[in-house]
């Protein structure tokens, strides 16, 4: 944050971000661990913490590798339970400070900046801050005036920062295009993150440049939302109320639930109840508001929101996180140990579930995507496989290859994947990789003239270079001046085999030649992957 507390106009947003949360949970839990800690899930690490970093660890990384790199480090297994119940006791404690508090997951947390600093003055900063340290937690703040821009400022630095109203996109600008997929709660998949990198897009300012029909064209429903933070576009409120027909559900237990086992319980019993509801409406839960009465006549809330829709699972999983922070809360103030589980004290007397944003399911979306619908996926294509043969319905795997069609390859549905090989292959075009492929080396449309600028043609010599520099090529009617190219990259496969043996449409002495131009009424250029083939320039496919 920058020195002092900057005054919060209306609709602004702070965003709370706790580094490193799993981290910061075993903490909690294991208040011994000192140094470099590692969070690990199936031999990987999931969390490292600064010291661990420091060594040379990094996430994703295999255990025994980050072993060896700091043998000093403590090892921790990965605990969602813990992360998510620890996290609802800290966010309980900003109640006391603003009305509007949505978790994202935990480690983030928004709050209505605005409203907090009406209540409180220009000190509503420095509460919030102050009310999560109290709990012996780091955090950062980042304050802007979206939710995305918030969350990114909040990772910025050390402490976080502060953006201006009205200077989203100036700040965005300069970000660096990695922040996009740092924060899970952006929703935006680190394979289009090195894309844009690959196509040398270097900053958020490079890609708001971007008009949003490409985006969606090249990118689809991700690409959207890139487009939506990039360019700072108004978002939605932090836990807005929505005009909704009554899905919520609701227990009144026989007896007031004080325990964290009873609690898990009634959690696993309402999720239940409450998808029956959200299936016989047909549509999905996005954001959940759980509710909690107690026998001491105080009622807390708090509201929970996913990237994806919320399974029964999931459900189940946050109200048992909720309630079990809430619980042990509550013993902590009767002066019990939090983890006296059999102490009397307050206990839940009714629990209530309120979807506040629902959708209808995206199938289609998810198909492709990371949706929550694997399961109709999968009963759909084996009615499909049932009728036309488990052969007829093929799945793509990345193969790895030198050119465009070698490097995806089919299996059947449901087959496993072989896989990828990693050895080096000589004459590979380097990316980034075109994005339509032609109609194969066969087809009348491929075929094209590079020219030099003595109107020769230009061809690959039996040295694999160029006769001449390409000035101009020739499509059919199209013509298109040169720009810049890159190789040829030469490949001779099977050169042992007889040549009447070559497949015309898998040929095995090629090269390869990426080639941008423009014609003289288009404001814009185009850019394709020329084959050499039989003394023939090819179109193999085309960039967009």
């Amino acid at each position: 944050m920058s020195d002092g507390q900057p005054r919060i106009a209306a609709s602004r947003i702070a965003a709370l971000w706790f580094p490193d949360w799993p981290i910061q949970a075993a903490q909690i839990e294991y208040s011994s661990l000192t140094g470099p800690i590692i969070v690990v899930r199936h031999h990987h690490v999931e969390v490292c913490n600064r010291a661990a970093r420091a060594a040379g660890v990094k996430r994703g990384m295999r255990l025994r590798q980050a072993q060896a790199i700091c043998s000093e480090a403590t090892v921790v297994e990965s605990n969602e339970d813990r992360d998510g119940a620890l996290f609802a006791v800290i966010a309980s404690s900003l109640d006391d400070v603003a009305s509007s508090v949505e978790v994202l997951r935990p480690g983030l947390v928004i709050v209505d900046a605005g409203a907090a600093e009406r209540f409180h003055g220009e000190k509503a900063m420095e509460m919030l801050i102050d009310s999560v340290a109290r709990q012996g937690v780091d955090t950062t703040v980042g304050v802007a005036d979206e939710i995305a821009t918030a969350i990114i400022a909040a990772r910025d630095q050390e402490t976080g920062q502060v953006v201006a109203r009205g200077a989203s996109k100036d700040y965005l600008s300069m970000q660096p295009v990695s922040v996009l997929s740092a924060e899970t709660a952006l929703g935006i998949p680190h394979e289009l993150v090195q894309q844009f990198q690959q196509l040398g897009l270097r900053r958020l300012g490079d890609v708001a440049s971007l008009p949003l029909r490409q985006m969606v064209n090249r990118f689809g429903p991700p690409g959207a939302r890139v487009h939506d933070i990039v360019t700072a576009r108004a978002d939605r409120k932090v836990a807005p109320e929505e005009a909704r027909s009554d899905l919520s559900v609701a227990v009144i237990p026989a007896d007031p639930i004080a325990r964290v086992d009873s609690a898990a319980f009634a959690a696993r019993q309402l999720a239940a109840k409450l998808h029956e509801k959200l299936a016989a409406a047909g549509v999905v839960c996005l954001r959940l508001k759980i509710r909690a009465e107690f026998n001491r006549g105080q009622a807390l809330e708090r509201i929970w929101r996913t990237r994806e829709a919320l399974s029964e699972d999931a459900t189940a999983d946050r109200v048992r996180w909720q309630l079990d922070g809430w619980l042990t809360a509550t013993r902590a103030a009767d002066g019990h140990p939090a983890d006296d589980a059999e102490s009397e004290g307050a206990g839940i007397i009714e629990l209530s579930l309120e979807p506040l944003e629902t959708s209808a399911p995206d199938f289609i979306g998810q198909l492709w995507g990371s949706g929550s619908s694997d399961e109709h996926v999968k009963r759909a294509i084996s009615r499909v496989q049932s009728t036309l043969g488990t052969d007829k319905v093929l799945q793509p795997w990345a193969a790895g290859g030198r050119g465009v069609a070698e490097r995806v390859d089919f299996v059947p549905y449901g087959d496993e994947t072989p896989q990828k090989s990693d050895k080096l292959w000589p004459g590979q075009i380097p990316g980034p990789l075109p994005a339509r492929r032609g109609g194969g080396p066969q087809h009348p449309a491929s075929r094209i003239r590079l020219i030099d600028a003595t109107a020769k043609d230009v061809v690959v010599t039996a040295e694999a270079v160029l006769s001449s520099v390409p000035y101009a090529i020739g499509w059919g009617k199209h013509r298109y001046k040169v720009v810049g190219w890159a190789g040829p990259w030469p490949v001779d496969t099977f050169w042992w085999q007889p040549q009447n043996a070559e497949d015309p449409e898998n040929p095995r002495r090629v090269a390869r030649l990426q080639l941008v131009g423009k014609a003289e009424n288009e404001p814009y250029e185009r850019a394709w992957l020329l084959q050499w083939v039989a003394g023939q320039w090819r179109v193999e496919a085309t960039y967009s």
